[in-house]
């Protein structure tokens, strides 16, 4: 087991270790632990009463929350025609086709977010495995095969959040950044699970959603109440 730092201990001793708090109250203690360097990003992890080998219970989505996270994300876009001006106005890092794709099958990846056009996905299908251990496959369930590309670009570079659930049943979600004011934080993260109750199985009997909990990039979690 990896040592925890003396920072780290230090943070968890402030976290309550069995009880819940109030969204409200954990995320005005999690700003407490702002002390890095850096801005660290704020995560939302719901676990879930899903059974994740069974496909009629898997949970995924996308969304864009209230107020970003805090982030410009790399979009690249697969597309041809009057598409690849839609892309390039819609502010897309990287716009094409089969010499994209090639770029990618020789090793690039600096991208965050990969979008294609419909007519595209030929160019698209045999990148799967490079794309897809990434995340970064585009699939119409996500809604990164569309042909409203420049309405998607647009929502990925304000920040919009794409999750799905592991394979012990846990989503993990991008809520913002801890600089962010209180009450940002707490509308962001409300967004996002209500989203995501939204999204219950019909299979899934008995209680949908078992844990919440707030983290940052280096601090203890903080378990909320479920709401």
């Amino acid at each position: 087991m990896a040592k925890q730092s003396k920072r780290l201990r230090a943070l968890a001793k402030k976290t309550p270790s069995k009880s819940t708090l109030p969204l409200e109250e954990a995320v005005a203690l999690l700003k407490t632990f702002n002390n890095t360097k850096f801005d660290q990003t704020v995560e939302v992890t719901m676990r879930l009463g899903i059974d994740a080998k069974q496909a009629d219970q898997l949970v995924r989505g996308s969304i864009v929350l209230p107020h970003g996270i805090g982030k410009s994300l790399r979009v690249i876009v697969f597309a041809k025609g009057d598409k690849i001006d839609e892309a390039r106005a819609a502010g897309a890092d990287e716009v094409g086709g089969p010499e994209l794709a090639q770029r990618i099958k020789d090793g690039w990846t600096d991208f965050d977010v990969c979008i294609a056009a419909p007519d595209m996905m030929g160019a698209v299908g045999p990148l799967g495995k490079i794309l897809g251990p990434r995340g970064l496959m585009p699939s119409p369930r996500a809604g990164t095969v569309t042909m409203d590309i420049g309405k998607t670009v647009k929502e990925y570079k304000a920040g919009k959040v794409e999750f799905r659930n592991d394979s012990a049943g846990i989503v993990h979600g991008v809520a913002g950044k801890l600089s962010f004011d209180a009450d940002k934080l707490v509308e962001n993260i409300r967004v996002f699970m209500n989203y995501v109750l939204s999204l219950k199985p019909a299979a899934v009997r008995g209680q949908y959603v078992k844990s919440l909990s707030i983290s940052a990039t280096m601090s203890p979690g903080i378990w909320i109440q479920n709401q």
